[in-house]
């Protein structure tokens, strides 16, 4: 079935429409399963950091479109695969946690689900499982008994993620190789426990997706499907969520709503209406209106997805205040307790620090030579006036109310505060 062929579910028309899919196994075949009642359905997130990213949105909100379909969502959390590390996109080993850093990391991410996920014991309510839960109680002799005779390691070095490791002669451990029989034998376990016919994720896990597909149908002979969405980047070029401040965190703790809500905010024209099929609640008709607008037009539909956006991951206060932190900052040049701030050691104020230096600390751009480019493009401002020499020292003398206001370009302020 091609991307073009319309579909009778509502559940794969509403992912069609708003640009979901890039990969799916027997479309005829889930398009008449989903049409038919409610199926369950999973995708994994492993617990590698405290927080998941941006990047990983198009995944929670792909399951936020299941539930609205009135399907089954499990969120799985890889307390047993993090241990082993994903090797997907990866030139080399991620660093191996403890089993205390992964259950902080899995319990700090938890708290981001229910923004998007409604969770009970209904039979379309949304359900966390932990895959640490099985794959800890595995032998290893047993593992090998029961998973390994369903894999040839011909196949299994054609996938993306082992194939272009080699190919660049970087190492892959065993350890790593293991990964993706692991992630089928979770699939394996969702269908058995909780009758899930489907796992979903990015394009970058299409080879480990079909592995537990294939191993359902040989295993059980019973339906399974994968469907995977297109790997996002911007219009031009850029990986999706990749900012000079780091990271795009879903976390208040570590990324503050002021600075997601500027994150959308600097959409580029070309993404608006993209980003709002895929990360918005907005109908689409008005997504249609919005993404058409031309010249400054288009900067209130950036606000419109940064106000939606914010609001589904911190609540419409958190966005509403953002919102204006932001007109404050930048249409009327006064100073927000909202804006992001970066603490600064009072004695090198004192002594005076390079305007350049202190960019790039702050997280406004990437490099002093960027620093410098963008002074010479009257692109820096320290206390809203424009400054051309990125050498100048900053000092005591310019604590204005307490701080410091840096801002590059139009868009990002950072307030620089003394400690």
């Amino acid at each position: 079935m091609s991307a073009e062929t319309p579909f009778k579910s509502e559940f794969l028309k509403t992912l069609q429409a708003r640009g979901y899919i890039h990969q799916l196994t027997h479309p005829a075949e889930l398009d008449e399963a989903a049409a038919g009642g409610a199926i369950t359905a999973y995708i994994g997130f492993d617990a590698t950091a405290p927080s998941l990213h941006v990047g990983s949105l198009i995944q929670i909100m792909m399951l936020r479109r299941l539930q609205q379909a009135g399907h089954k969502p499990i969120v799985l959390m890889g307390g047993g695969t993090t241990k082993i590390g994903d090797p997907t996109d990866k030139d080399q080993a991620r660093p191996l946690l403890t089993e205390a850093q992964i259950q902080d990391n899995i319990a700090s991410i938890k708290t981001v689900f229910a923004r998007f996920l409604t969770f009970g014991d209904g039979p379309t309510d949304a359900t966390m499982v932990d895959n640490a839960e099985w794959l800890d109680k595995l032998g290893y002799v047993q593992f090998l008994r029961d998973y390994g005779v369903h894999f040839t390691i011909n196949r299994m070095l054609t996938f993306d993620s082992v194939k272009l490791r080699l190919e660049r002669e970087q190492p892959l451990t065993f350890l790593e190789f293991n990964y993706m029989l692991m992630q089928a034998a979770d699939f394996l376990e969702l269908e058995r426990r909780y009758a899930c016919v489907l796992q979903m994720g990015g394009s970058d896990q299409w080879g480990n997706i079909v592995n537990g597909v294939e191993l359902i149908r040989r295993v059980e002979a019973k339906p399974a499907f994968g469907l995977t969405t297109p790997l996002l980047s911007t219009a031009s070029g850029q990986k999706m969520g990749k900012t000079v401040g780091g990271a795009v965190w879903l976390n208040a703790d570590m990324r503050s709503p002021y600075d997601y809500w500027q994150f959308w905010r600097n959409t580029e024209d070309a993404d608006v209406g993209r980003f709002m099929r895929l990360f918005t609640d907005l109908p689409l008709d008005d997504i249609a209106r919005y993404e058409a607008l031309q010249g400054a037009e288009i900067n209130e539909a950036k606000k419109i997805l940064a106000n939606a956006a914010t609001t589904m991951l911190h609540g419409e206060e958190a966005a509403a205040t953002a919102a204006e932190a932001a007109r404050l900052a930048f249409e009327q040049k006064t100073l927000s307790d909202d804006l992001p701030t970066y603490e600064f050691p009072r004695a090198d104020l004192d002594a005076g620090v390079m305007l350049a230096a202190l960019i790039v600390d702050a997280g406004l751009a990437a490099s002093r030579s960027e620093a410098r480019r963008l002074a010479q493009g009257w692109g820096l401002r320290v206390n809203d006036k424009q400054e051309a020499d990125a050498g100048r020292l900053i000092t005591a003398a310019d604590i204005v109310d307490g701080v410091v206001k840096l801002a590059a370009g139009k868009k990002k302020i950072v307030l620089i505060k003394p400690i």
